[in-house]
């Protein structure tokens, strides 16, 4: 049998993207990145943990916020260089912006409009 890690087509950088999306409602709420590491973090504790490129390390969603990822499902994609998570988002945020969602910017007439409302200050979800 194979190691189910070394099935997955990593990027040149080692990560691979992946995707938040909201058991139940099935809405995505966020693209984020995954190393090795995060992955298998996220495998064993159920609870999404990803790899921050700005920052440079490892990032288990809610670690500030409070608002984790609770991981209910993992799917690979047919190129093997995808991950999906299903996850239940604890708190109803899942955007540092204190959106529901990281996608709430719409394109309209050539222009990105802001269609869905902040949900908490996002001052208050993270210790500086």
């Amino acid at each position: 049998m194979k190691n189910w890690l070394n099935q997955i087509h990593f990027n040149e950088q080692g990560l691979i993207p992946a995707i938040a999306q909201e058991m139940g409602t099935g809405k995505v709420l966020m693209l984020a990145w995954m190393n090795q590491e995060a992955l298998k973090l996220t495998v064993e504790q159920k609870r999404a943990v990803y790899w921050s490129r700005s920052r440079g390390k490892l990032w288990a969603k809610g670690e500030e916020s409070g608002h984790v990822q609770q991981v209910k499902d993992i799917r690979l994609d047919c190129d093997n260089d995808v991950i999906l998570l299903t996850v239940e988002q604890v708190g109803g945020v899942a955007c540092h912006t204190g959106r529901h969602h990281c996608f709430f910017q719409q394109l309209q007439d050539e222009q990105w409009v802001t269609v869905e409302p902040v949900l908490k200050d996002p001052s208050t979800l993270y210790n500086k």
